[in-house]
């Protein structure tokens, strides 16, 4: 391990100890990885003693750090693997809220039994995300690209039609890209609107295997399609999902939230920061916030640049686009 090079008088040193050497394996991860990022993100020192660990650097550091170690090995201790990912989301959850308990953020599962997998929340947003959906029949999941907002919402439609909890999935998007030069793309309607959707394919196919996605598609219990196909229609025993919804008029906001039926649910997802609405063209997502917020039954649950769980570069674009903006 590096040694630290700035010896600054407020360098302190603590000792952290382990029980297991098995564990203590995964902890470090392999070449010792995981205490590597940490002495990167932290600009820290981490000793190796066999199962103790000499951390060296500030007082808030240390803290962070036992905590952090702390916790890990008990996500270990419940059979939870840990990767450099998870290492480096822990460090964004307790960097923001030392109390933070990751065993109740990591061990909340989403099971897909169709690929015998399960998709668990990698931030405090994420959870409180899962758990609206939930609880409550509409929930808005708002925020920037990378922070599974679509992903986690059809993690959970795709669970609760396989346990039987609804009968159908929508996913539904809006294809303002499109707009009025439908009639001049090639083929018929079907094969105009699909290139729209396709981000919604390829989330569904990451939850399921390809035939039995095309098997649930063609007999209409999976249904993709564009958001003006809404229109006329009542959703009951479904779980609903509107994608890219800050590309929705207020107009097909309206008409799309009135869908909802019985026994159904309906999650909003969108980034009010990157509407292709043309110039001057309202979007029907901050107009849905603006006036339901104070309807105690609809969730709004935010998301920021530090719950993007894409590759580590995608926070640094959103921090510079954020710089450019200001």
């Amino acid at each position: 391990m590096p040694k630290l090079l700035n010896k600054r008088e407020d360098i302190k040193t603590k000792r952290v100890t382990f029980d297991n050497n098995e564990l203590v394996r995964s902890l470090y991860g392999e070449r010792n990885g995981n205490l590597r990022l940490i002495e990167k993100r932290l600009n820290m020192t981490i000793n190796i003693r066999g199962n103790d660990l000499i951390l060296q650097g500030g007082l808030s550091e240390l803290e962070l750090v036992e905590n952090l170690l702390t916790q890990l090995y008990g996500l270990l201790k419940e059979g939870y693997p840990i990767y450099d990912r998870d290492v480096d989301y822990s460090l964004r959850i307790l960097g923001s809220n030392h109390k933070a308990e990751l065993k109740r953020i990591f061990l909340d599962r989403v099971y897909i039994p169709s690929k015998k997998r399960t998709i668990t929340p990698k931030s405090i947003n994420q959870k409180n995300y899962i758990d609206s959906i939930r609880k409550y029949d509409i929930v808005f999941g708002i925020g920037p690209a990378g922070t599974g907002k679509t992903y986690l919402a059809m993690a959970m439609a795709i669970s609760s039609l396989m346990k039987k909890e609804v009968s159908r999935v929508v996913l539904a998007r809006p294809a303002v890209e499109a707009g009025e030069k439908l009639g001049f793309l090639p083929g018929n309607l079907y094969e105009k609107v699909n290139p729209y959707l396709r981000p919604l394919y390829d989330a569904l196919h990451d939850m399921m295997d390809f035939e039995s996605a095309s098997r649930f598609i063609q007999s209409g219990v999976i249904e993709v399609a564009p958001l003006a196909f809404m229109r006329g229609r009542t959703l009951n025993d479904s779980f609903v999902i509107l994608d890219e919804a800050q590309n929705a008029t207020p107009e097909q906001m309206k008409m799309f939230l009135t869908r909802l039926g019985f026994s159904s649910k309906t999650v909003i997802t969108g980034d009010i920061t990157q509407t292709d609405l043309p110039e001057g063209k309202a979007t029907g997502l901050i107009q849905a916030r603006d006036i339901l917020a104070h309807i105690t039954e609809i969730r709004f649950v935010y998301f920021g640049k530090e719950d993007v769980v894409r590759h580590p570069l995608v926070q640094e674009v959103i921090d510079a686009y954020d710089k450019l903006d200001t």
